[in-house]
Formats: C-alpha cells, sequence, structure tokens
C-alpha cells in the first residue's frame, strides 16, 4: 500500500508539472517560459522538476516512456493463442486507453491543442520527439522480437513496428489537419489500425 501511495502522489506530481508547463506555453509562449517558472506555478522546487523531466523539452514528451512500459507489459503477458497483431492491437489498445483517462492531458482539448502546437512548432521539441519515436520503434521491436523468436528477425520486427506505428501516427496527423475532434481522431487511428493489422495477420 505504502509503494503504491507513493507511485500514486509520483504521477500526480508529473501530471500536474505538464499541465502547469503546458498552460504557461499557451499563455506566455514556450520559449519565454522557463524550468523555474514551471515549478514555482507548480508550487514545487526547480529540483523536483528536474527529478521527473531532464529538459524543458521532454515536459511535452512525458508519456512516451510511460506508453513504451505499457506495450511492454502488454507483450511479456501475452495469451498463448496470442500472434504479433493480436499483441500489438492490445498494446495500443492499452495505450490509447491511458491516454484518454490518465494522461495529464485527458479530457482537455485545449491542453492538446497547446501540446500540438508547441510540438509542430518549436525544432528543439520536434527534434526531442523525432529522437523519442526512433528509441520507441526501436526498443518495441525489441520486444517483439524477444516474444517471437520463432516468427520474426529483426528486419521483419523491425518492418511490423513501423508499419504499425506509421499507419497511426499518419492518420492521427492526418485527423489533427482535418480539425477532427479527439473522439474522431481516435476513430481514424482505430482505422489505421485496422488496415495495418490486415497486412500483418500472416505473422
Amino acid at each position: 500500500m505504502e509503494e503504491s501511495r507513493r507511485e500514486r502522489k509520483k504521477r500526480q506530481t508529473r501530471q500536474l508539472l505538464v499541465s502547469t508547463a503546458l498552460r504557461l506555453f499557451a499563455e506566455q509562449g514556450y520559449e519565454q517560459t522557463t524550468v523555474a517558472q514551471i515549478a514555482a506555478t507548480a508550487d514545487v522546487a526547480t529540483k523536483t522538476f528536474f527529478n521527473y523531466f531532464p529538459t524543458k523539452e521532454d515536459v511535452l514528451l512525458a508519456q512516451a516512456e510511460q506508453y513504451m512500459e505499457l506495450s511492454a507489459d502488454v507483450i511479456a503477458g501475452r495469451g498463448p493463442e496470442d500472434g504479433v497483431a493480436e499483441v500489438l492491437l492490445k498494446a495500443y489498445k492499452q495505450v490509447i486507453a491511458h491516454y484518454l483517462t490518465v494522461g495529464p492531458m485527458a479530457g482537455d482539448r485545449e491542453l492538446t491543442k497547446v501540446y500540438e502546437q508547441v510540438v509542430m512548432a518549436v525544432p528543439a521539441v520536434q527534434a526531442r520527439a523525432l529522437h523519442l519515436l526512433f528509441e520507441m520503434q526501436r526498443e518495441l521491436a525489441r520486444q517483439l522480437l524477444k516474444a517471437f523468436p520463432d516468427k520474426l528477425d529483426p528486419i521483419s520486427a523491425a518492418a511490423v513496428v513501423g508499419m504499425f506505428m506509421g499507419a497511426v501516427q499518419s492518420a492521427g496527423g492526418a485527423a489533427r489537419e482535418l480539425g477532427q475532434s479527439e473522439e474522431e481522431i481516435v476513430e481514424s487511428m482505430d482505422r489505421s489500425v485496422e488496415i495495418a493489422l490486415r497486412g500483418l495477420r500472416s505473422f
């Protein structure tokens, strides 16, 4: 129980720092907002901020590590009848559920818009996001290769992850450009998953 409370407190602090940062970015701009301001507004020490995020860019990408952990847990806990496609689908559903219900921007479309604007407009954030995406793809491919050594090799594992994640990201980006609502964006990504899975059923 003690550890559970501690973990919950850590999650709440992380979410507070992310939402505080996004609101400050919206009010005064990303470049004009300092780490010290984020910490002060969230009523924590600057040192506490750096306990959670190594840089200001990372506060915008707070969920990436958690998404990877969720996906890895799904892969490790796969059922005996689960193939590659089924495992990826389960991992996707877990990540989307977390994003919609637990993440720091859950249910707050305005914060989501600020996040999207900053990620698209600030080169340093774009570069960090692309680096994290690349690392996530590599790690997910490693996890799948470990789970399915009889079905995948390093090349096919990388191809499977690239096809799956590429479909979701491209559909999500196109949906946002069309001005779709959050629910519609998720529906569009769900469609992209079905399209990608048709090509993965053979694994």
